[in-house]
């Protein structure tokens, strides 16, 4: 007899119950996942996030008092393996730099499809990162510029450099990718170091940016 699947436990915040509700029907349709609490604000999410442990939290931007970034940096500071997915109507670039800097692991646009929530759940819930495909489209875009500086150097990273790049932009820390690829944490470090040198990359953002630029998020 085939093993019942392990549903992920999803926690959902929105200040709109319709909203909540819509995304519920939507969530616990699927045969892996399930909607196990809701909260109406920031306050509420980190309180239910620490009561329920939710293998991922849907977290809305916009809500009155605590909002979904301040939230998201509370709950990261008291749950550093909290996993979070935002869904915000707000599409530009400095919403997704904050969030990113907060420790998000997806940015989903509300107006984009269901299945790019359902995708970016399951690839966070999974260890890595996901970026509404429509976002991706214009940050790429917005990096037009950068784009030939960070597309030119990649052969010239080693193999273990663009492999050690690719987790740190799904989200793993040295630690976790040093135990994926059998090396040190001095190891991963120094590959780490010599890649960002060589693509003149100054910190997990530019590393994202240029994950993005590579198509290697796209899938996560």
């Amino acid at each position: 007899m085939a093993e019942k699947t392990k549903r992920l436990r999803i926690l959902l915040a929105d200040d709109h119950v319709t909203v909540r509700r819509g995304l519920k029907l939507l969530i616990d349709a699927e045969r892996d996942m399930e909607v196990i609490g809701e909260a109406g604000d920031g306050n509420e999410a980190v309180q239910k996030a620490r009561e329920l442990n939710p293998d991922v939290i849907v977290m809305d931007i916009s809500m009155p008092g605590t909002s979904g970034l301040a939230a998201t940096r509370t709950l990261k500071q008291i749950k550093p393996d909290a996993v979070v997915v935002t869904l915000t109507r707000h599409p530009d670039n400095a919403y997704l730099q904050e969030l990113l800097r907060a420790g998000v692991s997806g940015y989903v646009l509300k107006r984009s499809a269901p299945t790019e929530l359902l995708h970016a759940i399951r690839a966070a819930a999974a260890g890595g990162q996901y970026l509404d495909t429509t976002l991706t489209a214009g940050v790429t875009a917005g990096l037009a510029g950068k784009e030939a500086r960070a597309k030119m150097p990649a052969t010239a990273l080693t193999e273990r450099e663009s492999a050690v790049l690719r987790l740190i932009a799904s989200g793993y820390s040295n630690k976790e990718i040093a135990a994926h690829l059998s090396l040190s944490v001095k190891t991963v470090e120094a590959h780490k170091a010599n890649a960002m040198r060589k693509l003149d990359l100054t910190g997990r953002i530019d590393i994202v940016k240029y994950a993005i630029l590579q198509g290697w998020l796209n899938n996560a």
